[in-house]
């Protein structure tokens, strides 16, 4: 616990099986209270490394759900064990765990509900390895996002993220996509709520074995982050109800259930 809060580290994973093991050893077990590892459906033997080294709560979704998906079933089972605060950490070895404590202790200090985890702050994404395409796209999506959204972030992109319990409870995180964009879709809901988001440069690893979604993927993100960041301006001038922005009709995570697919 920090600060008499409860935190939980979340991975979504998909094919983790060869880097689970290097991400779960530099988790500092002073700082994290829970682990969960949730499952996509891999082809390799992602479960049975996680139930080896211990996780505390391993969970195989029956069915493929996605990137999107596989986030709304990690925060839902973080909100059901009682987390305060809740990390989200790719097993794959790319963000390292090593910056935990200054990701959680900014929203345990309750000086931001949200903690980004940047790339582009400072030079690490060149120098871990970012294919230059993909950081002149994050560079050109994060400038016309910062328009459109009045905010000042060094990147919208990054999956080293950290939120508050609130965060997390208020937001109608399940109206968004189950695929890529709902790491985009969560940001702007999270600004279109008035909440403030914090940032710390973060180093980062581009490897064989870390994911990272191809060329045709990449374009079909980048595009759903245009549309995300325009649907945002238009609702914000009362031209466009767009249903991920009903902060308070839209559809919450359903934390009144158990998880039918836990493994451990």
């Amino acid at each position: 616990m920090v600060r008499g809060k409860k935190v939980v580290v979340v991975m979504p994973a998909y094919n983790a099986e060869s880097t689970l093991e290097a991400t779960f050893n530099e988790i500092p077990d002073d700082l994290v209270d829970e682990i969960i590892l949730v499952d996509d459906v891999s082809s390799d033997d992602t479960v049975g490394k996680a139930l080896e080294l211990g996780i505390n709560k391993v969970i195989r979704h029956p069915a493929n759900r996605g990137y999107g998906g596989n986030q709304k079933t990690c925060y839902t089972e973080a909100l059901l064990s009682g987390a305060d605060i809740v990390v989200m950490l790719h097993p794959d070895y790319q963000y390292t765990p090593k910056l935990l404590e200054a990701m959680v202790y900014p929203i345990a200090n309750g000086l931001f509900p949200v903690m980004l985890g940047s790339r582009i702050l400072g030079k690490g994404a060149l120098l871990g390895g970012m294919p230059f395409y993909k950081y002149v796209a994050n560079r050109f999506l994060t400038a016309f996002q910062n328009l459109l959204m009045g905010q000042k972030l060094a990147e919208y992109h990054t999956g080293y993220r950290a939120f508050s319990k609130e965060i997390l409870s208020s937001l109608p995180l399940e109206e968004n996509s189950d695929d890529f964009v709902f790491d985009n879709e969560m940001l702007a809901q999270i600004a279109y709520a008035g909440f403030v988001i914090g940032e710390v440069t973060c180093p980062t690893k581009y490897f064989d074995e870390a994911s990272s979604i191809n060329f045709k993927r990449s374009v079909v993100y980048g595009m759903g982050v245009l549309r995300v960041s325009l649907a945002y301006r238009l609702n914000k001038w009362g031209l466009l109800h767009s249903h991920i922005f009903n902060l308070a009709g839209g559809k919450k995570l359903d934390i009144t259930r158990e998880s039918r697919a836990i493994v451990k």
